[in-house]
């Protein structure tokens, strides 16, 4: 559920977005049109008011970024996830390119080796995000690390 200072910046920015469209069409009202028309209020005067305001907000909400209804990070936390983007213990995933398999989830982690493209892991089912960690066979010898699941295709898939 969106936060209240969530809700308050999406107010102030359709009132700001909407209130400068009322300058700005006042401004040009006032340029383009006879004099005579603003004597007096009438329906005409209104509706150019109007449909003024109502172009130039929209355009300026385009424009400059009007919000979504929420933010992406909630939008997100709030999705469960699918079943098939869960690493599945002891499935087996094909490697899509060259693979940094490091110490632990993050590209920050040491790397322990790359595993070449093609390659066949086995996810153990522990993950942290989108970084899974696999078991694979390089070279005779068994590791295990950590692999961002980016790179990771199933291996039914083509």
């Amino acid at each position: 559920m969106p936060s209240s200072t969530h809700i308050a910046a999406h107010f102030a920015t359709y009132i700001g977005a909407f209130g400068a469209a009322l300058v700005l069409t006042l401004c040009a009202c006032a340029w383009l049109t006879p004099r005579s028309w603003w004597r007096r209020p009438n329906a005409r005067a209104l509706g150019m008011l109007a449909a003024g305001t109502a172009a130039g907000g929209a355009l300026l909400l385009a424009l400059f970024g009007a919000p979504g209804t929420l933010p992406p990070s909630v939008e997100l936390a709030e999705a469960p996830l699918p079943a098939t983007d869960l690493p599945v213990a002891g499935a087996p995933y094909r490697v899509r390119d060259a693979l940094n398999l490091r110490v632990a989830g993050g590209i920050g982690a040491e790397r322990l080796l790359v595993v070449p493209s093609g390659a066949r892991v086995i996810a153990t089912g522990r993950r942290d995000g989108d970084w899974w960690q696999v078991r694979t066979t390089l070279d005779g010898k068994d590791v295990e690390g950590w692999a961002s699941s980016l790179w990771l295709r199933r291996a039914d898939e083509r």
